[in-house]
């Protein structure tokens, strides 16, 4: 069990024995880079905003208060951090009218078109203003439930719910005239 695992090598790391952060780093770098591309799109930039974070929850280990589990903890802490450092240097942005359209009747079993299919999704949820983005990210790609969500971004879980509600119709809007057979599943 990871949370076990967290649980003991953080008692150590405070302990004083810096080495054992490795083990949180081993199971946690994949999911914190795999959040930050989400939010930046950009695989080494992703590497390096996953190791601020990490050099960022070591250093603030002995303020986390055990209230909720490590995991939770570390990625409040990594997507507020990835937050502000696209608020600081954004990401450039692609108008969704310079995204070709995807190609017509040429689709290997559907493939190709599903391709295409979440290629315009994700285009067009980079459109989004951050906060519906995030939200959205959470919720779908990291497959968070809203209390979870709320709690790693730090709002009400009312308000993950609004930015959801939101952030999905704004989808709709944009792509419904490029893919209308597009649907976005999965309430909140």
């Amino acid at each position: 069990m990871s949370a076990a695992r967290d649980q003991a090598d953080i008692d150590r790391v405070l302990a004083g024995e810096t080495s054992a952060f490795e083990g949180i780093v081993r199971r946690w770098q994949g999911p914190l880079v795999n959040l930050a591309y989400r939010f930046c799109r950009d695989r080494s930039r992703a590497e390096e905003m996953a190791q601020e974070a990490f050099l960022r929850a070591f250093r603030s280990l002995p303020k986390w208060r055990r209230e909720a589990a490590f995991s939770t903890w570390l990625f409040a802490l990594a997507t507020n951090l990835y937050s502000s450092e696209l608020r600081r240097f954004p990401m450039k942005t692609v108008s969704l009218e310079d995204i070709p359209d995807p190609p017509q009747g040429y689709t290997a079993e559907g493939q190709l078109e599903q391709r295409d299919q979440d290629r315009a999704l994700r285009a067009a949820l980079y459109t989004l203003p951050a906060k519906y983005r995030e939200a959205l990210i959470l919720f779908y790609f990291h497959e968070m439930d809203v209390p979870a969500a709320a709690l790693s971004l730090g709002i009400p879980e009312g308000t993950v719910k609004a930015r959801l509600s939101r952030g999905r119709a704004l989808l709709r809007a944009r792509l419904s005239r490029r893919m209308p057979a597009l649907v976005l599943g999965k309430e909140g």
